[in-house]
C-alpha cells in the first residue's frame, strides 16, 4: 500500500452503527476518528434504514474515505436479526457504492484474528489491542466504535500481506489434480 489513504470501518447494526476511521500514509497508520449512529429512537425498521442511509452519506462527507471495510451479517439464533443486519449492510453499502467508494467485506471472526490472532475474542479484548496499534488511548461509550475500527485495520492489513492475494488450492485432492508432477 502505497500513498496516503484514508480507510473507513463500519459495524453495521440497526440501533447502534459502529464507525472507525483509520489514516494510511506508506506503512504507516493512524487513527483519525470514531464512534456510533444511533437509531434507536427510530420507530420502524424503515425508519431505521433511512436514518442509516442519512448518517452514512454524512460521515462519507465528513471522512470522505478511500475504501470501506465492512462487517458481513452472521448467523446468530434468530434468523430475522440476521436479515435486518443484512439490511443495515445492504443500506451502508450502498451509499458508499453510489460515490465511488470500494467496499471488502469481513466477517467478525476474521476482524479478530486479524487485530488479536484469536477469532473468539471479546470486544473488550479487540478494544484494547486497538489502542494498542493505534497507540491512542480511548474511552468508546459503544464498543461497536472500536469494532469498526477493528474492521478498518483488518482490511489494512489484508491490503499489505503478501499472504492476502494467495489462493488456496481448496484441498489435497484438487492440488494434486492441478500437479500432477508433484506426486512420485
Amino acid at each position: 500500500m502505497t500513498g496516503s489513504k484514508i480507510i473507513m470501518g463500519i459495524d453495521p447494526g440497526t440501533n447502534l452503527l459502529g464507525f472507525g476511521v483509520i489514516r494510511v500514509e506508506g506503512r504507516e497508520v493512524s487513527f483519525v476518528g470514531m464512534g456510533v449512529a444511533d437509531m434507536r429512537k427510530e420507530k420502524s425498521h424503515f425508519d431505521k434504514l433511512r436514518k442509516l442511509g442519512e448518517e452514512m452519506r454524512r460521515l462519507l462527507d465528513e471522512y470522505s474515505p478511500d475504501e470501506l471495510s465492512i462487517e458481513s451479517p452472521f448467523y446468530g439464533k434468530n434468523p430475522q436479526v440476521m436479515l435486518k443486519l443484512g439490511r443495515a449492510q445492504g443500506a451502508a453499502v450502498t451509499a458508499a457504492l453510489l460515490r465511488g467508494i470500494p467496499v471488502s467485506e469481513y466477517a467478525p471472526r476474521e476482524a479478530k484474528i486479524a487485530i488479536t490472532g484469536v477469532g473468539s475474542a471479546s470486544k473488550e479484548q479487540v478494544s484494547v489491542m486497538i489502542q494498542k496499534i493505534l497507540k491512542v488511548d480511548l474511552k468508546p461509550e459503544h464498543l461497536d466504535a472500536t469494532d469498526a475500527l477493528a474492521l478498518a485495520l483488518c482490511h489494512y492489513f489484508h491490503c499489505i500481506s503478501p499472504l492476502a492475494q494467495v489462493k488456496s488450492s481448496g484441498s489435497w485432492a484438487q492440488f494434486l489434480e492441478e500437479h500432477p508432477e508433484r506426486v512420485k
